[in-house]
């Protein structure tokens, strides 16, 4: 890259990787992400670092992994203790500014904005606590608000997300033009399409009469890995759904995926009105996915693709356009794209970050094998997880169960378990080879085990804990957080 860009992030929240035109879905709408990915690259092999929102997105932040920073789970938000990306731009005189959804600690923290506008941040500073209650895990869910709380209309989130747009697209016309000398970089995080699963009527409208297929392996006896069973018992959504409500559901997730394909294009329309767009590289991504009722799961909290992958498309001056990577991604790579972008290049370097511009790996060969990983240490998951996608093959290393192996070239729905069978052998110790050379898995769930427990101890034990229930989303700023046990 010979001139510096600017660098304008645009983020959504638990938008399945499926569930974009570009990506190959048959029926959901989504033309201004479909044409961000034609002007640009995208990134079929893109993964979370941890599929949950709060270390996800402090990964994002710091372009370390979890186990590096040990930003657990939902109640260990990101708090500037670790170096961030924006500080390390900010330090060169590119100052970054947000506006919206951050998830970070608190808004007083110093995570390295220049401005942070409109920002939401974990409850109270500790989020969900209750996430940290393990061994034994916490009794399943009593009531559902993510199966109540479905259908067409207008929710906080939903509102949130238009101020943001409004506040984005005014930020660009104002300021982003204004900017003199050094380039600037533009952090505009939505909360769509995260529960509650409200559409906007004009959207939930889009999808009404489709006949959803039903999620796969949503039959009760269908087998399920031990971990993931508990899991699906402790996040026991599936429990307070019918069939109608099912689709109601779905269809209100497919609406907020287009509203929220809505509102990134008024940011993109924007940045074209105030002339930016030939010298802004554009990000688009997520924090993880959404299972959608595979396996009987709605949320996150595994390393399945529905989950796990996520969508990533780099578009701009310097990136060839329509182009289609297979090279693994994860979202540390956000960090040193974005610092390659603005010409700091060599800062990722300096500060050992483990990510690679992705302006760079999209002006590469395709490298299948390249290491994407990720890893879980949060709610609903009584030991920790990990993932290794390389080349055809993802491995999942569960503490304390039987691991599996996955191709994802014969088997994309990742149906077939091949950690057991004789011809894999060399395969898993490969794979788990990798792992071990990245962490040692078991003392990491150890560390983040204690470290949850303290947590809990000092919010007063988990009876306590776990009678006050799991928080219901994090509030947006002026709203008070509500619990459900």
């Amino acid at each position: 890259m010979t001139e510096p860009l600017n660098v304008l992030y645009i983020m959504s929240d638990q938008h399945q990787q499926k569930v974009a035109g570009c990506y190959g879905h048959d029926f959901i709408q989504t033309p201004n992400i479909d044409a961000l990915a034609a002007r640009g690259t995208r990134f079929t092999t893109a993964y979370t670092n941890s599929a949950i929102c709060v270390p996800a997105r402090a990964a994002l932040a710091t372009g370390k992994y979890v186990f590096d920073t040990h930003y657990w789970d939902n109640s260990h938000g990101y708090d500037g203790r670790v170096k961030s990306w924006h500080h390390m731009s900010g330090e060169q005189g590119s100052g970054v500014t947000s506006i919206g959804k951050l998830h970070f600690r608190a808004d007083e923290d110093p995570v390295g904005f220049e401005e942070s506008i409109i920002p939401m941040n974990v409850a109270g500073g500790i989020g969900d606590v209750r996430g940290c209650v393990k061994r034994p895990m916490p009794p399943p869910l009593k009531r559902s608000k993510t199966a109540e709380r479905i259908g067409p209309g207008e929710s906080s989130y939903t509102e949130y997300d238009h101020e943001i747009m409004e506040k984005a697209c005014a930020w660009l016309k104002e300021k982003g033009a204004n900017k003199n000398g050094k380039p600037w970089s533009l952090m505009v995080s939505f909360v769509c399409p995260h529960p509650p699963h409200i559409a906007p009527q004009e959207f939930y409208d889009v999808y009404e009469k489709i006949d959803f297929p039903m999620p796969k392996m949503s039959d009760p006896d269908a087998p399920l890995h031990p971990w993931i069973h508990k899991l699906q018992r402790s996040r026991n959504h599936e429990d307070f759904l019918t069939p109608e409500t099912k689709k109601v559901l779905m269809n209100s997730y497919y609406g907020c995926v287009s509203y929220l394909d809505s509102n990134i294009g008024k940011v993109l329309a924007a940045l074209d009105e105030a002339g930016l767009r030939d010298n802004t590289l554009i990000v688009y991504t997520t924090d993880h996915g959404e299972n959608l009722g595979a396996r009987r799961l709605w949320g996150k909290n595994n390393m399945y693709e529905e989950s796990a992958a996520v969508p990533m498309i780099v578009s701009g001056p310097g990136i060839p356009e329509g182009n289609v990577s297979t090279t693994p991604v994860t979202l540390i790579d956000v960090g040193p794209t974005a610092l390659d972008a603005m010409g700091y290049d060599d800062i990722a370097e300096q500060e050992k970050l483990p990510g690679k511009s992705m302006v760079k790996l999209a002006n590469e060969n395709d490298n299948p094998d390249r290491v994407a990983f990720s890893e879980y240490y949060a709610s609903g998951g009584d030991r920790a997880s990990y993932m290794i996608r390389k080349g055809k093959y993802k491995y999942i290393h569960y503490c304390t169960y039987e691991p599996e192996l996955f191709d994802l070239e014969s088997d994309p729905e990742e149906l077939t378990n091949l950690a057991q069978d004789a011809s894999h052998a060399d395969v898993v110790k490969e794979y788990d080879g990798i792992l071990r050379g990245m962490v040692d898995p078991e003392a990491m769930d150890e560390l983040s085990f204690q470290d949850q427990s303290a947590l809990v101890e000092k919010c007063g034990g988990r009876e306590k804990v776990s009678a006050k229930g799991a928080i219901q989303g994090s509030p947006v700023p002026g709203q008070k957080a509500e619990y459900l046990a």
